[in-house]
């Protein structure tokens, strides 16, 4: 009986073990107590296996500074993913390819904010652009949407 019970503890162990391998990447999310489009990214975020962690903050431009992103480069909200910087609406596919290629380089960005972009969804909308971002400030096309 002792081995029967021990069997079922491992069986469980076992089949609980891939909950264990797909914990959710934490996005921390720097963004102003009053943007609308803002949420509506942390949800299209949340619908992509990311944990959102909020952080309301009265000055955007402070937090992309301490975070090291590009004035130029500026949005709405600036969120911190792994080691990574993330600009604005960045699609959760290409943060999910920037986790795993790891690219040497600050983060994504999608300056300002265009129609079309998770959480900004207008149909329709002209394609954009995700830049990749050197720590120098550089950008090259990461993805084309």
């Amino acid at each position: 009986m002792h081995l029967h019970l021990r069997s079922l503890a491992l069986i469980a162990l076992l089949g609980s073990a891939p909950v264990w391998a797909q914990s959710a990447t934490t996005v921390e999310i720097f963004k102003s107590p009053s943007c609308d489009c803002c949420g509506k990214w942390i949800a299209h975020m949340q619908k992509n296996g990311f944990k959102v962690e909020t952080h309301e903050v009265d000055d955007i431009p402070a937090s992309r500074k301490k975070l090291g992103m590009p004035d130029k480069l500026g949005s709405c909200h600036t969120s911190k993913i792994g080691n990574y910087v993330v600009e604005g609406h960045v699609p959760a596919q290409d943060i999910k390819r920037l986790l795993k290629e790891k690219p040497k380089a600050l983060g994504l960005a999608i300056p300002s904010m265009p129609p079309g972009v998770p959480g900004m969804d207008i149909p329709n909308s002209p394609p954009y652009e995700t830049l990749l971002v050197q720590a120098d400030g550089s950008t090259s096309v990461f993805a084309k949407h």
